[in-house]
């Protein structure tokens, strides 16, 4: 009997998958545990192994196609035997061939998230079963048909302009003089914006993690109400713990100690006193989460994920930095596993040197907040010294903090934002 190799979870919020490559061909032997395909989601470069040692029986996605987790992407054949002829190269399974338009089938109470429905994407499903739309009603635009998101909203447009009554004069005629119906006014289709190409112009299409990082962003801010506050933090007394013991630090641990592992302890110890901010909503509740695992967001050569430093309110400064580095040194040699991605429930991101002032990032779903670090630069501001306002140059930096407004308010919002500047000013952490 066969065995289904499918798309496992690749962690929270990802739905959907891209085959990239096939490792392996048709009626090739594999190993138990030996990557067969490379998966691509918004999060994570993923390789698939196979469950069990056998023949490659069959394989059911093209590379290229979008897969929803769980979708079985081969079949494996613990009891055959490989084929005399087959190819060491990864196989290339060719695109079905475009069959001719099927009548629609008879429209029905079926739900969005019907299975013998059209193909759609599961932002596309969530969209439609909130709006109470029969996907089969949708026309796709998608890869082989498949239904979009955005298919879905053009449908819900022009369904709602072809319901909505049009207004009519009304009209006294003469009792024998019949009065003709007012013709109904043809729906307007839904706006599009497009570009139209001018000479040297450089078309880039996107990669399948490119794509997926433009749902889910535009899911995150359909989704969650988001609310953005702004705190400008004194960082001169971590300048100074920092220059005192950075070299010691270096040599103890083997790495640089920079400014985000105190961002990180910081943000940690506010989380415990603010865990409206350590949480995430469901369809009719707040969960507010007794673990706190911080999602640090790292860019990419191929773009930006979010490794998750797990149970970072048990780990000391120098624990911080260390996991911190090691998940940053995987994300950029792609070493990361899909399990590093997975559980976060609070995000910081940080730019870098290049950061600008300040800037509100989208909160990661299904977390309800994210902290954006700004650039780090000495300023002149006010202080108080000896009593007596004076002008003095300070390490400033702007941090924003973006909010779900479902799950958190303006006060709890802005108490934790405050707390943690003051525990960055106050300076006081153990090295």
């Amino acid at each position: 009997m066969s065995i289904a190799v499918e798309l496992p979870s690749l962690g929270e919020s990802v739905f959907e998958g891209t085959v990239s490559r096939w490792l392996v061909g048709e009626g090739e032997w594999v190993e138990v545990d030996q990557p067969i395909v490379e998966v691509t989601t918004d999060k994570v470069d993923a390789e698939i192994p196979a469950p069990s040692a056998g023949v490659i029986e069959s394989i059911h996605a093209a590379e290229g196609d979008v897969v929803e987790v769980g979708a079985v992407l081969a079949r494996i054949d613990p009891d055959g035997k490989p084929a005399a002829n087959a190819s060491s190269e990864p196989a290339r399974v060719p695109a079905p061939p475009t069959a001719p338009e099927a009548a629609a089938p008879p429209v029905g109470p079926a739900s969005a998230h019907s299975l013998d429905g059209p193909a759609a994407t599961p932002v596309a499903r969530r969209v439609a079963e909130n709006a109470a739309i029969d996907l089969r009603e949708v026309q796709g635009t998608g890869s082989a048909g498949r239904v979009t998101k955005d298919d879905v909203l053009r449908h819900q447009s022009g369904a709602a302009e072809m319901r909505a009554p049009i207004p009519v004069q009304p009209v006294q005629a003469a009792p024998t003089t019949p009065v003709a119906a007012a013709p109904r006014k043809p729906a307007r289709p839904a706006p599009t914006f497009g570009y139209e190409l001018q000479p040297g112009d450089r078309v880039i299409p996107m990669t399948p993690m490119r794509r997926i990082i433009s749902d889910h962003m535009v899911y995150s801010k359909r989704t969650s109400p988001h609310v953005g506050t702004v705190a400008e933090v004194d960082l001169s007394q971590i300048v100074r713990l920092r220059n005192k013991h950075k070299r010691a630090f270096q040599d103890s641990y083997g790495i640089g100690l920079t400014f985000l592992p105190f961002i990180v302890h910081a943000v940690v110890r506010a989380l415990r006193e603010f865990p409206a901010l350590n949480a995430s909503v469901t369809n009719d509740a707040i969960i507010e989460k007794q673990d706190i695992h911080i999602g640090v967001a790292t860019e990419t050569e191929k773009g930006l994920v979010v490794p998750v430093v797990r149970n970072a309110d048990r780990l000391s400064l120098a624990g911080t930095a260390m996991a911190i580095d090691d998940l940053a040194t995987r994300a950029r040699t792609k070493k990361l596993s899909a399990d590093d991605l997975k559980g976060g429930t609070f995000t910081i991101s940080n730019p870098g040197r290049q950061g600008n002032l300040y800037g509100f990032a989208i909160i990661n779903q299904p977390q309800v907040g994210i902290l954006r670090m700004g650039e780090i630069a000495k300023r002149a501001v006010v202080r108080s010294l000896d009593d007596e306002d004076a002008i003095v140059i300070r390490t400033m930096m702007y941090m924003a903090l973006s909010y779900d407004h479902r799950a958190v308010d303006g006060a709890p919002a802005n108490g934790f934002l405050f707390r943690i500047r003051e525990l960055l000013e106050a300076g006081e952490f153990d090295l």
